[in-house]
Order: structure tokens, then C-alpha cells, then sequence
């Protein structure tokens, strides 16, 4: 491995860990925006989700592609590459004069986060100084960006003046900054054949490890799901059934979800991840029922305890599944590894956020709402039952 690095590798794990903060909240950043670009370029809610959803869909394409990439060629060359395509995808929506320049802006900026997907948590794993903590923070960070960028961009939206650039200024300095640390911190894979040859389109999980995967896949599944109405339709929601037409309130809308999922997964770090399954996916069907309940009372204070109780269960199911992984994995497959999890995760987060706007535009946003949401729970129930498969096989300690 390349000797003699400006960043000591507890320090690097800290600059990584940010890295993965700061691309998931320019992830989150358009949807404050979203109502803001449906006002001024006139576009329905058909249109919303396609925006949103054409990021996802890139993002799974670059996993399925570049997956095991850093597995080959190291770590460092594939964070530096995503950095790249995230700025000028922030500078695509610096420029953006109407929907197709935002649809270019997100596909360039799904390929940039699938690439640092496949890459953030491996070097994570790989540079932990202590056992465990890697698990955590591919918990905390992912939930922590999408809370961090929703809000930092409400507010920036409701407040500041220019609301349209000065949030993707923010942004490119941020990930100029990425770029420097990524290029000092120490390569932590020795290079190694098969670089092209894992370009191929591919996910996988090792033999030895299928069981337990395939057991916390419905939880990835109902936990993304719920993530993907909040961060799509989750402000539209917020205006339309409750005329809270605020743009801090709808960036709070995506906050208090993935906030709460984030401090809910810090405070989480000493237990044993796979213990935590089979609870988070209770919190998710009883914050998702209150929420579901509290259009039909008109109450703002039910849907912020829903939002609430089922961000718990957003966190609690984000330590579990990734604290779980961190764990499972070699070092030579934990890229792989965490692309197909979160092929998984964005599949569930996109493909019913898409359905949800065709749905909203042709039935309304209230029945949509009432009907993606019944789903969510369900999925979550079923992810309940097969949680247990993991709690009864992992052992009794915080780092799995």
C-alpha cells in the first residue's frame, strides 16, 4: 500500500465518515427545492417523483456496475472519481433553467453517490480504530446527511437570499474540501486483478452469509420505503393535507424522520445490531399507523409524533441491517457487499416514491398517502417475523 499519508487513519476514519454525511445531504437537498421548481417551471406530481426517481435509478445502475470497483483499484481512486461527478452535478443545478437540466443535474449526481456508496462504507470497515464504530456511523451517516441537507436547505430556502444557487455553493465547497481529505487520507487495499472484469452489472452475497442477509432484507426494504415518501412527496404532503406551505417545514418534514433515525442510531451503538431488528420494525408499524390516522383527525401534532416514532424505527433499522453487514463481510467483499444492500435500499426508496407521484397526480395525494403507507406497515410486519432469524443466530454483543 502506498506509504507515508498526511492523515492518520483515526483521523481519515472521521474525514470519511463526514465525506458520507455531507453526499447524502446533497442527496436530500433538492427536496426542499422540489416545491420550488414545480412552482417556477410548472410541472406536476407525476413530474416530482420522476426527478427524484431518476436519481435512484442512476444510483442503482453505478452500485450494480462499480460495486466491487474499490475492491480492485483501491479505495481512494473511486471516492475521488464520485467527488468529481458531484460537483459538476451541483453546478448543474447552480445553472438549472427548467426540468430537463434538473433531470441531468440528479442522474449525474446518482452516478457520483452509487459510486461512494459502493466505496464510503468499506473504507469505513476497513479503517475503524475500534470494532464496531464502522457499523455505526454506515448507521448514523446515511439518516444524519438526509436530515442535515433536507433542513440546511429549508432553511436556506425559507431565509437566504438566491435560494436556488446558494445551497449548491454550500455544497461545492463542502465537497472541494471532501476531495482534499480523500486525497491524504491512506489507501487501505492493496490492489489486485479483476478490475474490468467487476464492471460487469453484478451484485452478490457470499454463500455463508445468505441467511441472515435475506432476513433483514424486508426491514431494508419497509425502512427505505417510508424514506422514500418522506424525501418525495413528504413536503408536498405537508402543503397539500395540511397547508403548511413553509419551506423549513418541509425540509423539518424529512428532518424529523431521518434526524430522529440518526440520533436514534448513535444512541443504539453499544447494543448488538442484530438485536434491534424486530423492534425497529414494530416502531415503524406504529409510527406509520399514528401517522396515517392523523389526516383524518387534521392534526399537525399526530402526524409530528408518527413522524417521530417511526424515525426511531427508521434508525433503529438503519444500525441494525448495516450494523449487521459491517460485521458479516471480508475485506475483499464488503464492497460487493454493501452495493447489493443498497441496491436493495434504493430500489425500495425509488421504484414506490415513482408509483406514489403517478398515483398522487391520477387519485389524489391524500389516498396515495393512506395507501403507501398501509404497504410500508405491512412489509414491516413481515420484516418483524423474519427479524428473528437474525436475533435467535447473532451473538450477544454490541459489535456483531
Amino acid at each position: 500500500m502506498p506509504g507515508s499519508p498526511a492523515l492518520s487513519r483515526p483521523v481519515a476514519f472521521a474525514g470519511v465518515a463526514a465525506i458520507f454525511v455531507w453526499f447524502l445531504a446533497a442527496s436530500s437537498a433538492p427536496s426542499p427545492l422540489y416545491v420550488v421548481y414545480q412552482e417556477r417551471f410548472a410541472f406536476t406530481e407525476t413530474t416530482l417523483t420522476l426527478v427524484f426517481a431518476v436519481y435512484v435509478l442512476a444510483l442503482i445502475a453505478t452500485l450494480l456496475v462499480v460495486g466491487a470497483l474499490s475492491d480492485h483499484i483501491g479505495r481512494k481512486p473511486v471516492l475521488l472519481g464520485a467527488i468529481g461527478l458531484e460537483i459538476v452535478s451541483l453546478v448543474l443545478f447552480l445553472v438549472a433553467d427548467g426540468v430537463g437540466m434538473l433531470l441531468v443535474a440528479r442522474v449525474v449526481q446518482g452516478v457520483a453517490t452509487g459510486a461512494a456508496t459502493t466505496a464510503l462504507p468499506a473504507t469505513l470497515v476497513d479503517m475503524e480504530p475500534k470494532r464496531g464504530r464502522a457499523g455505526l456511523i454506515n448507521g448514523v451517516a446515511p439518516l444524519a446527511g438526509l436530515g442535515f441537507g433536507a433542513l440546511g436547505c429549508g432553511v436556506l430556502v425559507e431565509y437566504a437570499p438566491a435560494p436556488t444557487q446558494l445551497v449548491w455553493a454550500v455544497l461545492i465547497a463542502g465537497m472541494v474540501l471532501a476531495a482534499a481529505v480523500v486525497a491524504l487520507m491512506p489507501e487501505t487495499i492493496d490492489r489486485r486483478p479483476g478490475a474490468l472484469a467487476s464492471l460487469r452489472p453484478r451484485i452478490g452475497v457470499p454463500s455463508r452469509i445468505r441467511r441472515p442477509f435475506v432476513a433483514i432484507v424486508p426491514i431494508l426494504i419497509a425502512s427505505w420505503a417510508l424514506g422514500g415518501l418522506y424525501l418525495s412527496l413528504g413536503p408536498s404532503v405537508a402543503s397539500g393535507l395540511f397547508g403548511l406551505h413553509s419551506h423549513l417545514v418541509g425540509g423539518l418534514v424529512v428532518t424529523m424522520l431521518c434526524g430522529t433515525g440518526a440520533v436514534t442510531a448513535f444512541a443504539l451503538r453499544r447494543r448488538a445490531p442484530a438485536r434491534v431488528t424486530v423492534p425497529a420494525a414494530l416502531l415503524l408499524v406504529l409510527g406509520t399507523a399514528v401517522t396515517l390516522a392523523s389526516p383524518v383527525f387534521g392534526s399537525v401534532a399526530l402526524a409530528a409524533v408518527g413522524t417521530l416514532v417511526a424515525g426511531v424505527g427508521f434508525g433503529s433499522a438503519a444500525y441494525g441491517t448495516f450494523g449487521t453487514l459491517a460485521g458479516l463481510a471480508h475485506p475483499h467483499e464488503r464492497g460487493m457487499l454493501f452495493a447489493t444492500a443498497y441496491t436493495i435500499a434504493y430500489l425500495a426508496f425509488s421504484v414506490p416514491a415513482v408509483v406514489a407521484g403517478t398515483a398522487a397526480t391520477a387519485f389524489g395525494l391524500g389516498v396515495t398517502f393512506e395507501v403507501y403507507g398501509t404497504a410500508v406497515a405491512v412489509v414491516a410486519l413481515t420484516a418483524a417475523v423474519l427479524g428473528r432469524v437474525v436475533a435467535d443466530r447473532a451473538p450477544a454483543t454490541a459489535a456483531t
